[in-house]
């Protein structure tokens, strides 16, 4: 047992998203869904198990955890706790390379950074899709961060069935040149800061009139994705991804909170992807998750065209790439 250990993860945009929990102790999803890791934004976090100390300490962007948010950090912790065969307090901190709480996925890199330094610095020996199930237990989403690029989060009610994977992704054609999903990907983040509360939308989710048709449609969602992904078609994934976008919403919006998250700013946003797409033949596509920001789907290409029309919406704009898995680093935080 090495007793320290510090992991960077990056967040994700969910492309086809999970609604709802069916348990939500352990963070167990009505269905799959599809996400790709967004880089160079990440969370980067230590991790070290103290037999000595008399309780757990968190501490994130130099600010003490409590409340809600520290039970999230007990549920991944005491679980691992348990599977190390120990029960050691633990010192946890860790820093965000990007805003949070603005639906750009800082949840799923936070847990993904935590579960992954922990189980190492518990020695533990495991694989990312083992690791996804510690991590699922914070946000459900952080699965995915823990095995990196694009990733799939079955559903299921134990862990050995309710785990992230990797999709191995193809290199498709795209104005007759080579697409390739992993590295011919560019995100145009269109910042728009308006606090947003995920797990209120998740635990009102199944009160919808629109939940259940939601859980019908989002199995051709996720089949059209998966074969999309394998084939390297630009429009048919981030189309997919568009699409899913707007049916997330609806359901939310149906919810008893009547919750609607979206901005002017991200509706102008809609507007400009639209113009680019129809006027201009580019391919770009929107995506939502749950939050007013959003992200632009385009490809290296077109990148510099995509974020100066954008910009012009009067949001702060970033451009990212795909991200890789959890991963230790050296450059620990305390």
């Amino acid at each position: 047992m090495t007793s320290k250990a510090t992991a960077r993860a990056h967040p994700i945009q969910g492309l086809v998203k999970y609604h709802g929990l069916r348990d939500e102790a352990d963070r167990h999803p009505y269905h799959d869904s599809i996400s790709v890791c967004t880089a160079p934004s990440n969370t980067t976090t230590t991790v070290e198990w103290e037999p000595d100390a008399s309780e757990d300490t968190y501490v994130i962007d130099g600010e003490p955890v409590e409340g809600r948010g520290a039970e999230r950090i007990d549920n991944v912790v005491d679980a691992i706790r348990e599977h190390a065969g120990f029960d050691h307090a633990v010192r946890v901190e860790s820093e965000n390379s990007f805003p949070s709480n603005v639906g750009f996925g800082s949840s799923a890199s936070g847990f993904a950074a935590l579960a992954y330094a922990a189980c190492e610095a518990a020695g533990l020996e495991l694989t990312r899709p083992e690791v996804s199930t510690f991590a699922r237990r914070g946000s459900s989403s952080a699965a995915r961060a823990v095995t990196g690029a694009y990733s799939d989060l079955h559903t299921g009610l134990n862990d050995v069935d309710c785990r992230s994977e990797r999709i191995e992704t193809g290199v498709g054609e795209l104005d007759g040149e080579p697409f390739d999903p992993e590295s011919d990907l560019r995100i145009v983040t269109a910042l728009v800061p308006s606090y947003k509360e995920t797990e209120a939308a998740h635990r009102e989710a199944a009160d919808s009139h629109m939940f259940d048709a939601r859980r019908a449609h989002v199995q051709d969602q996720l089949a059209e994705a998966r074969d999309a992904l394998r084939e390297g078609a630009f429009h048919r994934i981030f189309e997919t991804a568009e699409h899913d976008s707007l049916s997330l919403a609806a359901t939310t919006m149906t919810g008893p909170a009547g919750w609607v998250y979206w901005q002017p700013e991200t509706i102008a946003v809609f507007n400009a992807v639209r113009e680019l797409r129809t006027e201009s033949d580019v391919p770009v596509y929107f995506s939502t998750d749950t939050g007013a920001s959003v992200y632009v789907n385009t490809t290296a290409d077109y990148v510099d065209r995509v974020e100066s029309r954008i910009a012009e919406v009067g949001v702060d704009t970033n451009v990212w790439e795909v991200g890789g898995p959890a991963r230790t680093v050296d450059d620990a935080l305390f």
